[in-house]
């Protein structure tokens, strides 16, 4: 009796202990690959790590990461058999693969992958000293911004006809319209203005204060104008920024200075093997010919780095090491857009509650956030940015100045006719308007009629 007692007893221990022990925590396989997975010291970092524990957050499970045995991603032996991460993940090794995998139809056979928290395409990275310097017919122009220029002519037209108007209304500079000759033509106005921009003037000039406050003005205008196009012309001249001269896969394919390779057996490598494009075709039988692919991507960006080789792979590492290394640069064109997903067993439960988990992730910004985060750029060639087009907006006080003069001097010379007019008006005794209203129009009228006059002459002729 007392033997069964015993028994019952250490049943009932064995089924609460095995009610409290909770359930067993996920095995995790990765990948070093910067920046998703890293070390630091004993502990792992990286995009996939936060990622991981941003999910492991919304769904309550505890995991264990260990690194993949064999050091590969995932690919088919000659036998069939998957190696790396994949592998393990079909051979029950590991519960999950969480890193930069590639989402692929044999991949999909073989297990369970989640919707990519990744998008990215393949390009290729090449060093700076590799490119050439794109030579513009207008490279002149790119000092200014275009609105900078629209300013800029816009000032030039609105200050030329200020001072013409000036010149017309104030008897300072056009004392008696009847028997002076008017010297300040509209054509004359911008060729003075003109004359300014180049430092040089070109007279007569203004007498009158009026036209002596637009044209002091319209100087300083220009000098400051010069000042600020001259300086950005010249750090533009001795920027270091380069173009890279193979700006695309079909400009790599055809040429043969430049050797070129990718990550030997993974999925870009496949690609190329696999397509039937002709530009990609002759860019793996190149590859397969000079023996150029590289066990790795940190092999291949080392190689880029030396010079006279451009490493093909997927933008996100791209990307990773022009954002570290300054002497690096991809490609504009981007092809084979693919995304990284996470691998599970065939027919796991939790695949559905991970792909639901990353979808919100992505709705909330946490994986924009992420990206930021460990793909910020660190590199400032040079200690600093590349030189940009002054915009209008930082002059705006320049302009302003502008505007005050040219409005400044049109009343001065109005209330210079005004006191003409007010003085002629006691010695006729009428009023102050109908004189400034008649000496207006004669002002006006006389320059159309010498303009009609001196065109009959040369008629005439």
């Amino acid at each position: 009796m007392k033997a069964l007692i015993g028994l019952v007893v250490c049943a009932v221990a064995l089924l609460s202990g095995c009610c409290t022990a909770g359930p067993a925590a996920l095995s995790i396989t990765t990948i070093l690959q910067e920046p998703c997975t890293m070390t630091q010291g004993s502990e792992l970092e990286g995009y996939c790590i936060d990622l991981l524990a941003e999910i492991a957050k919304k769904l309550g499970f505890k995991y264990e990461v260990h690194l993949v045995k064999d050091g590969k991603y995932g690919r088919q032996d000659e036998s069939g058999n998957w190696l790396g991460m994949i592998g393990e993940v079909v051979r029950g090794e590991a519960d999950l693969a969480v890193a930069a995998l590639t989402l692929t139809a044999a991949r999909e056979l073989s297990v369970e992958m989640s919707t990519p928290f990744l998008q990215t395409g393949v390009g290729f990275i090449l060093s700076r000293d590799l490119g050439s310097e794109e030579s513009h017919f207008v490279s002149f122009l790119f000092p200014f911004s275009t609105e900078m220029w629209v300013g800029v002519l816009v000032a030039f037209l609105v200050t030329g006809l200020c001072i013409y108007l000036v010149a017309r209304i104030s008897p300072c500079e056009w004392a008696d319209p009847e028997t002076d000759e008017h010297s300040f033509t509209l054509l004359h106005s911008f060729w003075y203005i003109t004359g300014a921009l180049t430092l040089q003037g070109a007279g007569p000039h203004p007498k009158g204060l009026s036209g002596r406050i637009i044209s002091a003005i319209w100087w300083v205008f220009a000098v400051v104008l010069l000042a600020c196009y001259f300086s950005n012309f010249n750090t533009m001249l001795r920027s270091d920024t380069k173009h890279v001269s193979v700006m695309n896969f079909d400009e790599l394919a055809r040429q043969d200075v430049i050797d070129y390779g990718t990550v030997e057996g993974g999925t870009t490598f496949n690609f190329f093997k696999n397509s039937n494009n002709p530009t990609y075709r002759r860019i793996f039988q190149h590859m397969e010919r000079k023996k150029s692919c590289v066990p790795s991507v940190e092999e291949g960006n080392r190689r880029a780095q030396e010079g006279n080789y451009a490493f093909i792979g997927e933008a996100a590492s791209l990307d990773l090491a022009v954002a570290r290394y300054c002497n690096l640069i991809r490609s504009s064109e981007l092809i084979a857009m693919r995304g990284y997903s996470i691998a599970a067993p065939l027919g796991s439960p939790m695949m559905k509650n991970i792909t639901v988990a990353i979808l919100q992730l992505s709705e909330s910004g946490e994986l924009a956030y992420l990206q930021s985060k460990w793909w910020a750029n660190s590199c400032m060639p040079d200690g600093g940015q590349a030189p940009q087009a002054l915009q209008a907006h930082l002059l705006r006080g320049l302009f302003m100045l502008l505007a005050l003069g040219c409005g400044l001097g049109l009343l001065i010379a109005l209330l210079e006719l005004a006191s003409k007019a007010r003085d002629q008006a006691k010695d006729q005794k009428k009023s102050c308007c109908s004189v400034l209203s008649a000496e207006l129009s004669q002002r006006f009228r006389s320059g159309r009629a010498n303009a009609g006059t001196e065109t009959s002459e040369k008629s005439k002729a």
